[in-house]
């Protein structure tokens, strides 16, 4: 398992409007390289976790942030459609923030409305102003080019909370439920980017890295370790046990 997905990483990336994801594929072509160019839409980022880094010995909790790349007009290079992207850990101040600004967002405007005189007033004012508004607020677009590996859906484990999209709590990752909550089909492309060079000015968020990528949660070598582990420490413990009752014994 572990060097099928080494391999796989190896391979050149495939342009992303090459890929058609459904359920039935998705399996096949995890774990691909692709690359992808659009913008990202912010305002739909999804937070993962709490999470947990160790940074240089300190254990700092976070999240992995989730962001649709969304198409580019005019742009022959862009995505066809919207994916999702996993662009890495972030602190947990991002989370704060991004609930913070939606909350915002959600407040109706406490402006009064102007009065008829004021309004005129005003008018030509505003007419007169029109056109240099008008061209001083054409939005500049930068486009973003990512490479990513596909993958697919996580699976919890038994103790890991049910995801609560209501109250914006994402405790593991579902792909088709991010979508629907993002305003996108149950089928779009989920991929995470890789740990290649990363801005040291601007390090948030941090991809994960190819061995953390390679790597599921519990690898066969693990089950292999952990078993040795446990039988260890059972057979420490019942030789002291019985080292404990054969000198109760010699004291009769």
């Amino acid at each position: 398992m572990l060097e099928y997905r080494q391999n796989r990483l190896r391979m050149d990336p495939l342009n992303c409007n090459e890929v058609s994801p459904s359920s039935e594929n998705v399996d096949s072509l995890e774990f691909c390289r692709v690359r992808c160019r659009g913008v990202f839409d912010e305002k739909k980022s999804i937070f993962i976790g709490p999470r947990s880094r160790s940074i240089s010995g300190v254990t700092e909790n976070g999240y992995y942030v989730i962001t649709p790349l969304m198409p580019l007009a005019n742009d022959p290079k862009s995505v066809q459609a919207p994916i999702l992207v996993n662009r890495g850990w972030v602190p947990r101040n991002w989370r704060d923030k991004s609930l913070e600004v939606a909350a915002a967002d959600d407040q109706p405007p406490s402006i009064a409305p102007p009065s008829q005189e004021s309004g005129k007033r005003s008018w030509w004012m505003f007419s007169s102003k029109k056109k240099k508004v008008e061209e001083d607020q054409v939005p500049t677009v930068k486009p973003t080019e990512v490479v990513g590996v596909i993958r697919g859906s996580e699976k919890p484990s038994i103790f890991v909370p049910a995801n609560d999209p209501s109250s914006f709590q994402w405790f593991y990752v579902d792909v088709s439920a991010i979508a629907r909550a993002c305003g996108l089909p149950k089928n779009t492309l989920y991929i995470e980017t890789i740990n290649d060079n990363v801005d040291p000015s601007n390090p948030y968020p941090i991809p994960k890295d190819t061995n953390t990528l390679v790597r599921s949660s519990v690898m066969p070598q693990d089950h292999l370790n952990y078993t040795f582990t446990w039988y260890s420490l059972s057979a420490a413990v019942t030789f002291m046990a019985f080292k404990r009752l054969q000198s109760k014994k010699s004291r009769r």
